[in-house]
């Protein structure tokens, strides 16, 4: 069973992508974080094989908390979401250890799949 974090300021969004990886055979949602700040502590503490976070957050960004759990953690698969256009933001997640950028409405059980 992969283990999921999901970091996100929004309560909706959560507990729609908690549903999706609930929903998904082989994945099990392991913590859920509200700031970059605290997505970092539990993915050090937690050890999930995969991430979902969100770009836009108080605090730090789901960029800058990206770059600080793939630099501790490489085996940690994190997908960056956001509801901007991934024209904007996808290139920007891949620098910073991102394996995909995918837009909030997109996601569904194939994006945990494919990763």
């Amino acid at each position: 069973m992969a283990g999921v974090l999901i970091v996100d300021d929004q309560d909706a969004f959560r507990s729609a992508a908690r549903m999706v990886v609930e929903l998904t055979d082989g994945f099990e949602v392991v913590g859920e974080a509200r700031t970059g700040e605290e997505g970092v502590e539990l993915a050090a503490n937690l050890s999930p094989q995969i991430v979902l976070m969100d770009i836009n957050m108080p605090g730090i960004d789901g960029l800058e908390a990206t770059r600080q759990i793939v630099e501790s953690a490489p085996e940690t698969k994190v997908i960056v979401f956001s509801t901007y256009e991934p024209a904007e933001y996808e290139s920007r997640a891949k620098e910073a250890g991102a394996v995909a950028f995918v837009s909030k409405s997109e996601f569904e059980p194939s994006v945990l799949t494919s990763v």
